[in-house]
């Protein structure tokens, strides 16, 4: 007898990574789009706001009593700080969340540090940080996953295979301004970013308190956001300083043995462009040492809304779920 399929709720579909998130869920094979929930724009369809994605949806207003008895599952895709309430809410009814804000992604210090002080702090010791090739089983068996920021995941798939030998870390990433989210700003409008290029927050990004978490804070990590004039794509450039000298193979193996058949990690011959992840859940890593330095360069492509955001979501979900991992994502 067929499985039935599970019914999921997108919560705030009306950002970019909702929007998509809503648009995989609508096509997933073995998931149920059961609700698309909107602030601002409820009594709309999401097909009005997002043609492109097809999903003939009308957009409600979040009650989390009304979603309980219609869905299983929750992807929740609020900024941070109006996250946290809503995913309480929905836990308290027994939905399984995935969040894709940066509310239940750190310990409460981190968090209150970079961000503000939380507002459901008793479920942070029950998330699970949701990047799938470091914390596959704890995500299988996990009621609440935290989806990672979108440079965070480049950087940390770029970096993890050396954080036992790393000394001194440099991350230069550079993100499309679909990262920014769906509001215009002063830094993301168009007339700012088109024919320009530039860092930003250089003094210190949020993001770098998931690479700290992530890897241990054994070694000093210089991390440097900049904003492409382009809608979508991430890369990671990452210049890793190590403890004892490596040769070009001694790196090839630790990333063959540390992404061996991981569905959506590609290492190639030659440094990757974003173009070649676009509209993906893909990941492509070249690692390589430079010969003048003994340093060691890796460059990590991801779409920061698929990988970065709403595909890796529904990665964590298809886990959650008990579903194969790659299910409903190219």
């Amino acid at each position: 007898m067929p499985r039935a399929a599970a019914r999921v709720a997108v919560v705030g579909a009306t950002g970019f990574a909702g929007a998509l998130a809503a648009a995989i869920v609508f096509r997933h094979p073995s998931l149920e789009l059961a609700a698309v929930t909107a602030r601002a724009d409820a009594g709309r369809r999401l097909d009005d706001l997002y043609p492109r994605h097809r999903v003939e949806l009308e957009l409600e207003t979040f009650h989390a009593e009304g979603l309980a008895e219609r869905a299983d599952a929750a992807l929740v895709a609020y900024p941070h700080g109006a996250a946290a309430p809503a995913v309480e809410a929905l836990r308290e009814r027994g939905l399984k969340v995935v969040d894709l804000s940066a509310d239940f992604r750190l310990d409460r210090e981190r968090y209150e540090r970079y961000y503000q002080p939380h507002d459901a702090p008793g479920l942070l010791d029950e998330a699970v940080y949701g990047l799938t090739e470091l914390h596959r089983e704890e995500i299988r068996a996990a009621e609440l996953v935290a989806a990672p920021g979108c440079y965070p995941t480049a950087a940390l798939l770029a970096l993890a295979p050396l954080r036992e030998i790393a000394a001194d870390v440099v991350v230069d990433a550079k993100s499309g301004v679909s990262g920014a989210g769906r509001e215009a700003t002063d830094t993301t409008h168009f007339v700012s970013v088109a024919e320009n290029f530039n860092p930003y927050k250089v003094d210190g990004h949020r993001h770098r308190a998931e690479l700290e978490h992530e890897l241990g804070g054994g070694f000093p990590i210089t991390f440097t956001p900049h904003l492409l004039p382009i809608d979508q794509g991430l890369l990671a450039s990452c210049y890793i300083t190590p403890r004892r000298e490596l040769s070009g193979s001694d790196v090839a193996e630790l990333f063959s043995t540390a992404f061996a058949d991981e569905p959506f990690i590609e290492l190639v011959d030659a440094p990757p462009g974003v173009r070649d992840v676009r509209e993906t859940n893909r990941c492509r890593i070249h690692a390589t040492v430079e010969p003048a330095t003994g340093r060691v360069l890796v460059f990590a492509a991801i779409d920061n809304l698929w990988k970065g955001a709403a595909g890796q979501a529904v990665q964590d979900l298809n886990l959650m779920l008990g579903l194969d991992e790659a299910e409903g994502l190219a």
